[in-house]
């Protein structure tokens, strides 16, 4: 018999924050001491990554359909070895299973079979009193399915926590504590689910925060008290050389793909390998540049190759010797990720090259259980082998099999096999099948091939180096880079359709366009969206028209630019007759700006945030402290609506002197309306609105400006904001995995060091890119990336990758 304190943390349904709470309590029992297991129900990668991560012990599953029932506890045992205290996050809803299935393979079947008892998250943020309801239905639904505890998540209001703690209480189920809103503790989503773990470089950060939260505000010692409640265990742990035995005498090196592209594979997967008499040895994909010494296997799990492409591609090297050693018949087992990269290409960019399948990116998710058998005789055992394993892609391959498909299914063939290599896009737990980890390992001992370096093969880019030098740097701008036939990462407008209510405003205003403009319905809708009067709004013909209004407003005696940033306020300057001072911002300090560094007597202080080209957002605070008595500062925030929240905007600022200029180009991907506005100090607007000539601004401008002023606009710029991060992190992430430093931004662009004569080397690639030279401070070193969709920021990452690679 043996005792493990030990519970399972499940919930009513997705979405309630299983993953949020078990790894917060994995970790604050850790960090009181515990040696803590952590455990998944299903088939699951991604959460027991950041389960060992909490508890610095290796995530484990519990999949009655991978393994078998019999196994569930063996293989709970088998990974809570030296452990004090198992937690057992659980899967969907607590009686979700198998469709069709009575709940197979539910969190409640392997809490029934592991006799553990569960704390049920509750997330509560759109009931009260209700919540009592679902409780007693989950405590009394399924006789053997012991609830023990309840914890609330992402409560509002002490008032709000009370009604469903007091509602939760009479059912008799205790309430463990209350978690409160945090989204700085959740975990990000990802196109298959979650982010991995390995993939959030500040995920410890972020579980410090969580266990901090999880120790405060839920009774620990109930939870352990529970956990100790668990009755004894009578069946022995899993032992992997229970299962197989070494196929030699010798320990060949089996090579894994690990790193951020591959980090889906079961623990148990590599203990059988071991336990068989292999070598494991990991490899980075997208880093390594050739293989282990000594490489006899390869094993290429699951992971997400398609948005790594770019680094996996660039490693030409890595790549080619793969291909060899595939060829060679070194045995090779490829699951899904591992499929893929095996492929000619993934989304259009070149991988390994060993099957002659195509795959790319779909929206549609496959996700389901399946129950195959090998499809001929091949590497993993004798055609007619019955398994059971999981899909779970987005991808498509062209073809689905080949001419020995790897496994057969009720719906047809599929996969790539052959003596020495099986690749599909099923997922096995290999502990559920001992019998195929032996027979890869048997293959591995018997093989003669052993992976080589390729021969090398040709650069298929050539280098070009050096820039055009321009007669008037300042009055360059990305769009004469963006050619036609050039991949467009120059021009920083939103390539996402106009909105159908956007269109048809532009519409009525071509309609309106027989009479003369009338700005007055403008001014008011820009007055109402930042709550300001009307005497502190004057809509504008962009941006570009405020700056020139700017420089003959006032007869500037020490006007200052504070660079780098968008050099149209120093042309509008210099052709008013002005000689502009700059201060400049530097990139050992993040281009961060110091108001000590503008000096005292400047009467016109002009300055971006987010600032063209770092990206850099500026402190509201450190903005406001440029003002002062007898000085006019003038932030261009042309992107601050590219920013969620609009953080740090100055917009909703009363300070003397202090003016906001925006633009609705970029954002809302209409850069031949010329439409923006400034809001700000009266007095300044209004010298600003004597020196603009009458009906500057066009009548479908104007409607323009209406129409992305309302709620409904509000509601869109977000979500584009919100799109904008998502895809910056795509860019800036696939920037660092191939070693280019990248200025932090918050705007729909990075500046990134590309090398001197790195935009005219991506010219000749195909791909335009803003220049930087042409910006004071800044060196051709540097060159200003526009954030675009997932797929062509790739292609980029993939033509930088290729010309390191060659360089």
């Amino acid at each position: 018999m043996v005792t493990l304190p030990r519970v399972l943390v499940a919930a009513p349904a997705s979405g309630h924050g299983k993953t949020t709470v078990a790894t917060g309590l994995m970790a604050a029992l850790a960090a009181r001491g515990h040696v803590v297991s952590g455990h998944k129900v299903g088939p699951d990668y991604i959460d027991p990554g950041y389960h060992a991560l909490a508890t610095g012990r290796p995530g484990r599953n519990l999949d009655p359909h991978l393994t078998d029932p019999a196994l569930m506890v063996p293989l709970l045992l088998h990974g809570a070895q030296g452990a004090d205290v198992a937690v057992v996050e659980g899967v969907m809803g607590l009686f979700d299973g198998q469709i069709g299935g009575d709940g197979f393979a539910s969190s409640a079947h392997v809490a029934t079979l592991t006799r553990t008892p569960v704390v049920l998250v509750v997330d509560v943020s759109h009931a009260s009193r209700s919540v009592g309801a679902v409780v007693h239905g989950m405590a009394t639904f399924e006789p053997g399915v012991t609830v023990a505890g309840v914890i609330l998540n992402k409560a509002g209001s002490p008032r709000h926590a009370a009604e469903a703690r007091a509602a939760v209480e009479r059912t008799g189920v205790p309430v463990l504590g209350v978690l409160q809103r945090d989204h700085g503790v959740s975990a990000p989503s990802r196109h298959l689910g979650l982010v991995p773990a390995e993939e959030r470089d500040e995920a410890a950060g972020s579980l410090d925060r969580l266990a901090a939260q999880v120790a405060e505000h839920v009774d620990l010692d109930a939870v352990l008290e529970i956990a100790r409640s668990a009755a004894p265990l009578d069946e022995p742990a899993w032992d992997p050389a229970d299962h197989v035995r070494p196929a030699g005498p010798d320990a060949p090196v089996v090579a894994v793909a690990a790193g951020r592209a591959f980090t889906f594979r079961y623990a148990e997967t590599t203990e059988l390998l071991e336990a068989a008499g292999c070598t494991v040895v990991p490899f980075d994909p997208a880093r390594d540049r050739h293989l282990p010494a000594g490489t006899r296997g390869l094993y290429l799990g699951g992971g997400f190759p398609e948005v790594h492409a770019a680094a996996l591609s660039a490693n030409t090297s890595l790549r080619a010797d793969l291909r060899q050693a595939v060829l060679d018949g070194v045995p090779t087992v490829a699951e899904c990720a591992g499929l893929l990269y095996l492929c000619r290409t993934v989304d259009g960019h070149p991988m390994i090259g060993a099957l002659d399948a195509d795959a790319v990116m779909t929206p549609r998710l496959t996700l389901s259980y399946r129950t195959p058998r090998l499809g001929t005789d091949q590497l993993l055992g004798p055609a007619g082998t019955t398994a059971t394993a999981h899909e779970f892609h987005r991808t498509t391959v062209t073809p689905v099999h080949g001419d020995r498909p790897a496994w057969s299914l009720d719906a047809g063939d599929v996969g790539f096999a052959g003596p020495t290599l099986s690749a599909s896009y099923l997922h096995l737990h290999w502990a559920g099948h001992p019998h195929l980890a032996q027979s890869f390992a048997d293959a591995v001992h018997g093989s003669t091939a052993t992976a080589r370096p390729a021969a090398p093969v040709a650069a298929t880019s050539s280098p070009v180096t050096g820039s055009t030098t321009l007669a008037d740097p300042l009055r360059h701008h990305g769009d004469v880079e963006a050619t036609e036939g050039l991949l467009d990462l120059a021009v920083n407008v939103s390539r996402l359709p106009r909105p159908e209510w956007l269109e048809q405003a532009l519409r009525d205003g071509t309609a309106a366009s027989t009479a003369y403009p009338d700005a007055s319905a403008a001014h008011a809708a820009v007055a109402r969206r930042h709550g300001r009067d009307a005497d502190e709004v004057l809509v504008t013909a962009g941006a570009a028209e405020a700056f020139f209004l700017l420089a003959r407003a006032r007869h500037w005696r020490r006007p200052v630019v504070v660079h780098p940033q968008f050099t149209e306020p120093d042309v509008a300057l210099r052709a008013a007759g002005h000689r502009p001072a700059h201060v400049l911002c530097h990139a050992e300090d993040d281009f961060a700006l110091d108001p000590a560094l503008v000096p005292d007597d400047a009467d016109l202080v002009v300055v971006g945030n987010p600032t063209n080209p770092t990206g850099r957002l500026h402190p509201a605070a450190t903005l406001r402290a440029l003002c002062r008595p007898g000085r006019v500062v003038v932030v261009d925030e042309a992107f601050m609506d590219h920013v969620p929240g609009e953080r740090q905007t100055l917009t909703a600022h009363r300070l003397p002197g202090l003016v906001v200029v925006r633009s609705l180009t970029k954002l809302w991907s209409m850069p031949g309306v010329r439409a923006g506005y400034v809001v700000g100090d009266p007095a300044v607007v209004a010298d600003l609105r004597a020196q603009q000539p009458p009906w500057s601004v066009g009548t479908a401008a104007l409607h323009a400006v209406v129409a992305t002023s309302g709620p409904q606009a509000l509601a869109e710029s977000d979500h584009r904001a919100r799109l904008s991060v998502r895809h910056r992190k795509v860019l800036v992430d696939g920037l660092a995995e191939l070693g280019v430093e990248v200025v932090p931004s918050e705007a729909p662009f990075v500046l990134a060091r590309l090398g001197s004569g790195g935009h005219a080397r991506l010219r000749a690639a195909g791909v335009a890119v803003r220049r930087a030279d042409t910006f004071p401070g800044l060196d051709d070193t540097w060159a200003r990336l526009a954030v675009r969709e997932p797929a062509a920021t790739r292609h980029l990452l993939t033509t930088l990758g290729v010309e390191a690679a060659w360089s």
